[in-house]
């Protein structure tokens, strides 16, 4: 084994490039001698260090930290920077085990929506829903999906994961009677119970049951099925309550193919 290797072996070597090392010897992390060419030549200490560099930057110590530890190394100072790695490593698995989670729920909820069949009535009982509401007027898929953005912009430290977030766009009851089509009245972010307890939320799907209508597609096809919706109240005489929602199951989050667009449709109802 050689005692002494150039810039280019250890940049093959360890992955890093040469403009890297060069950096780390312009920080005093690394000290190359020079042959009498003036190449730098790396020995087995440098090694060591690159690899202690390698392994804190991969747990985001700073390069002042680094070097700090370096300059100061001893057995007190090992073992602090090993207890403080010990804690960003649990934090690291902490985040992972999250993501994880989140994976895996939108996972199923693809999955599951693969087998939903469209077009059938069903009555569906709910617990109160927490929600994050944003009343705004919105007419075309563009506002939607700001609005959606803008919401999530003022409440993004209780919604980390805007992706795998459940939400919906209400509309008025009275005006789509009247014929008014594809107007939202506002956008919700919807929340289990066990979710809510740490958010400060500022509007409830009440408790109850809910009439439900699933479709597949192009949004413009919303008025026409809310219009099913609620003759299909009428037909069965159903008391309704409150205007109807969508829910968007699965949308430009996760896919560009409208045709998997699946979107569900709820009208809150009172049986007579």
């Amino acid at each position: 084994m050689k005692n002494d290797y150039k810039i280019n072996e250890i940049s093959k070597l360890y992955g890093i490039g040469v403009d890297a090392l060069r950096y780390y010897e312009k920080l005093g992390l690394l000290v190359p001698r020079r042959d009498g060419n003036g190449y730098r030549l790396y020995s087995l200490q440098d090694m060591y260090k690159l690899n202690i560099i390698r392994d804190l930057r991969q747990l985001d110590f700073t390069m002042q930290q680094i070097k700090a530890y370096l300059d100061q190394q001893s057995v007190e100072n090992t073992l602090e920077l090993l207890l403080t790695e010990q804690e960003l490593i649990k934090e690291q698995i902490a985040k992972l085990e999250t993501t994880q989670r989140i994976i895996q729920g939108r996972i199923k909820v693809l999955t599951d929506a693969s087998k939903i069949q469209t077009g059938v009535f069903c009555i569906k009982t709910y617990p109160d829903r927490p929600c994050l509401q944003l009343n705004t007027r919105i007419t075309r898929d563009e506002e939607m999906d700001y609005a959606i953005k803008k919401l999530h912009q003022k409440h993004k430290s209780h919604i980390p994961d805007f992706g795998n977030q459940l939400y919906g766009a209400s509309v008025s009851l009275e005006e789509l009677k009247h014929g008014v089509k594809d107007v939202f009245n506002s956008v919700f972010f919807i929340f289990d119970p066990d979710e809510a307890r740490t958010i400060d939320y500022d509007y409830m799907l009440p408790a109850g049951e809910y009439l439900s209508l699933f479709y597949r597609g192009n949004y413009r096809q919303s008025y026409e099925k809310m219009l099913e919706v609620v003759a299909y109240t009428n037909e069965k005489g159903l008391c309704v309550m409150g205007d109807p929602f969508e829910i968007y199951e699965i949308d430009n989050r996760d896919t560009i193919i409208t045709e998997q667009f699946l979107t569900e449709i709820q009208l809150r109802i009172v049986k007579e």
